[in-house]
């Protein structure tokens, strides 16, 4: 499934990881306003479980979709509050 979201910010961090994609996502996330989308794009494949798991315990935050493409991993978080 490949979802086109009004994409505010993306965040790029390939060859990083674990736990910098999360510290970053969150860093990133920080600066958008209620409602904005943030892109992270990612290519350490823990990633996947590392923002799922990120964003199901952390307030004001959803998780919309996870897409894995070969090597590369696309995490959208939305900020809701």
């Amino acid at each position: 499934m490949n979802t086109e979201y009004d994409i505010t910010e993306t965040l790029d961090v390939k060859g990083a990881s674990c736990p910098m994609p999360v510290v970053k996502t969150k860093s990133a996330i920080d600066g958008l306003a209620e409602g904005e989308i943030l892109e992270v794009v990612a290519t350490d494949s823990g990633s996947m479980s590392d923002i799922d798991g990120w964003a199901t315990g952390t307030d004001g935050v959803e998780l919309v979709e996870q897409i894995e493409d070969g090597d590369v991993y696309k995490h959208y978080v939305e900020k809701t509050s």
